[in-house]
């Protein structure tokens, strides 16, 4: 950054991984993805089942990470005209 104060969510936007716990008690309360790791986990196991037993694993898993939007962003300013 730069030697002059800068304000989270007004000047600069800030995006974590993982939805720690303590994300949402931050201040301002930290935007973050929040990954389906049971299910990343679940599909990860039977594709290893699939490689041991030799057989077809299929499609890649669909899987879908959220987006808890918090205090520690802002919708993007208009662009100068």
């Amino acid at each position: 950054m730069t030697a002059t104060p800068t304000l989270l969510a007004a000047d600069v936007s800030v995006v974590s991984v993982d939805d720690i716990a303590l994300a949402a008690y931050a201040s301002p309360a930290l935007t973050t993805v929040r990954q389906p790791f049971e299910e990343m986990g679940r599909a990860a196991a039977q594709r290893l089942i699939s490689h041991i037993e030799g057989t077809d694993a299929g499609d890649e898993p669909d899987l879908h990470p959220e987006l808890i939007v918090r205090s520690s962003t802002a919708p993007p300013a208009a662009p100068a005209r």
